[in-house]
């Protein structure tokens, strides 16, 4: 069934929102603003989701898309968007969810932080599956609302250089004995080398190897084979693991990594967080700051030129020992200590174990800080951190984590805004500070 509807805002998905008949209906690939005519797709009690099939006015922040494969494959959302637009709504988003499910408003919005549009995911997940009925080889990211692979040539958000690997990385992995065993290559960019990493189901033969090596000689390209699970991960040639990094100039640090650790996928803009973190953070010389959800000591390392003391909790142990190891290369292991804890399971007993902290940073995955967020709740007043800045890549956990440091804890939600880490698409990145 076709319909016109006027399109009034995007949902945390990119989707046109509007309204029929006190229904909200989800107009794929529509824009705020725009009068279009949709075909439903989907139709529940409280909700549709339809595709755009025909504008009728379209937006006036509406561009052509750079990339041939936008629209089928699902890594970029908004590329049908000004850009200085899609920073916009997401300044939406995360207002309202502070508003919707913290009930909270912020004592002012910070400046969005941007780097660059184009070029700057320097980690990635490609798929690759073999189908003989579409061409062979398919390497690429899921297509839209979809489990399929889209087969991409180009990609625009990836260096360029990695772009222009796309092509000759199909035809590598063709060559292979069995390229229906490999599920994926993974993509690292340090500031010195290029890794992919080939996940393999079955052993590789000699004539693997020797294409591999061949590959990564022709394109500059550092192999590492992973049979198993990321720990299983290894380089093709012996001693390029000391080679993978990313610099943090600010403070005089560089920051190794394995190709499979969690690291941020745009370098240029982590280091502008970096360094807005720390400045919102107001550490002082004789403060003792801790980092929770502190990965491999992204700002634990900065908080150490700057403070008395920092303590990283981090759950993984392969990242803590690369938080210590880094800490040891600095000469910062007196000052930066690192613990591995589930930071999901905690309790107030346990934060007022460690003692007090003049100052906190909390960065944690999607899912948020819901347990750290009631321990501080539960603090005496002057047990509590005087300042709290929260970075965050879900706005949803992020406002119900500062709503309960504020109507539980007694805290203020003083500022917030959000971090474009990831250009054209619909992912929200965000900074709030309380004190």
């Amino acid at each position: 069934m076709q319909e016109t509807l006027d399109i009034e805002s995007l949902d945390m998905e990119a989707r046109g929102v509007a309204h029929r008949d006190g229904k909200v209906v989800f107009v794929e690939g529509a824009l705020p603003g725009e009068r279009v005519v949709a075909r439903a797709l989907k139709s529940k009690p409280s909700y549709e989701i339809a595709e755009l099939e025909r504008l009728i006015r379209p937006s006036t922040q509406r561009v052509a898309p750079r990339c041939r494969h936008f629209g089928t494959c699902g890594g970029c959302a908004m590329q049908h968007l000004e850009p200085a637009a899609q920073l916009a709504i997401k300044q939406r988003v995360l207002e309202d969810a502070f508003g919707h499910i913290g009930k909270l408003r912020p004592g002012s919005m910070l400046a969005p932080l941007q780097g660059p549009a184009w070029g700057y995911r320097f980690r990635a997940r490609l798929s690759v599956r073999m189908v003989p009925s579409r061409g062979g080889v398919l390497i690429g990211f899921r297509e839209r609302k979809s489990s399929y692979v889209a087969d991409i040539r180009e990609c625009h958000v990836l260096p360029p250089h990695v772009s222009r690997l796309l092509e000759p990385l199909h035809a590598m992995v063709a060559q292979l004995s069995a390229p229906d065993r490999v599920p994926q290559i993974e993509l690292a960019v340090g500031d010195q080398v290029t890794v992919l990493v080939l996940r393999h189901l079955t052993p590789l033969k000699r004539q693997d190897i020797e294409l591999l090596r061949r590959f990564g000689e022709q394109h500059d390209i550092s192999w590492w084979l992973q049979p198993d699970g990321p720990d299983s991960a290894h380089p093709l040639v012996r001693g390029d693991d000391a080679k993978l990094a990313y610099a943090l100039p600010a403070y005089g640090l560089r920051m190794p990594y394995r190709p499979t650790d969690f690291t941020q996928v745009n370098h240029a803009l982590n280091r502008v967080l970096v360094v807005r973190a720390l400045a919102l953070l107001q550490c002082q010389p004789q403060d003792r700051v801790a980092d929770l959800f502190c990965g491999l000591g992204n700002f634990s390392l900065p908080l150490a030129t700057c403070s008395r003391e920092v303590l990283g909790v981090e759950g993984s142990p392969a990242l803590t020992a690369r938080a210590r190891q880094a800490a040891e290369q600095h000469g910062l292991a007196e000052k930066a200590r690192f613990q591995t804890l589930n930071l999901f399971e905690i309790d107030v007993r346990w934060l007022r174990s460690l003692g007090y902290f003049d100052r906190m940073l909390i960065d944690p995955p999607r899912d948020g800080a819901q347990a750290l967020a009631e321990a501080l709740a539960a603090l005496q007043p002057q047990e509590r951190p005087r300042r709290i800045v929260y970075v965050s890549c879900n706005p949803a956990t992020l406002a119900r984590d500062a709503a309960i440091m504020v109507h539980k804890g007694g805290y203020r939600l003083v500022q917030a805004g959000v971090i474009n880490m990831f250009p054209h698409t619909a992912h929200v990145e965000s900074i709030a500070v309380l004190e």
